[in-house]
């Protein structure tokens, strides 16, 4: 038996498994209702997705994930995927690992930035025609510079 249902928004008769479960709105209305409210509220939805990826749980999860066999596949996927999207930026990352590794550029033990010495350094690079231009950065300073710049820590 077809149930039918109307829908507060658009005033039509649907079948009731056009509606979500306790709604009295159509899904093409509601998914509408939806997608206006984040266009409207980008920086605040933003923020909050940001803040809840944080959270002790979710992190937990994460390494965890990491840690299994379909975390491992995933994230050996996720590498591939990367270096086929960058192929500028894992080619002057392999000149400056072998540069170093060939004694040709010596790896400091401490931030450029904030003088830390934590137990490792990223080579960050301003300009990929200059690949052996490296500043090396902890990485809370390494992730500082791209956020007050804009750009992600994968733009480097």
């Amino acid at each position: 038996m077809i149930i039918m249902k109307k829908c507060k928004i658009c005033g039509e008769n649907k079948q009731s498994d056009m509606f979500y479960k306790g709604l009295a709105q159509c899904k093409p209305c509601y998914k509408a209702k939806v997608k206006k409210y984040r266009e409207e509220n980008l920086d605040k939805i933003q923020a909050y997705d940001r803040s809840r990826a944080s959270l002790p749980h979710r992190v937990k999860a994460r390494e965890n994930y990491a840690k299994t066999e379909q975390g491992i596949e995933a994230g050996n996927r996720a590498k591939i995927n990367y270096t086929k999207r960058n192929p500028i930026k894992r080619m002057a990352s392999q000149v400056v690992n072998n540069a170093v590794r060939d004694g040709k550029i010596l790896k400091p033990e401490s931030c450029e930035d904030c003088g830390s010495k934590p137990n490792r350094l990223h080579g960050h690079h301003d300009d990929y025609a200059y690949p052996l231009v490296v500043r090396w950065l902890c990485p809370s300073c390494h992730n500082k510079w791209h956020k007050i710049n804009g750009e992600g820590l994968n733009a480097c």
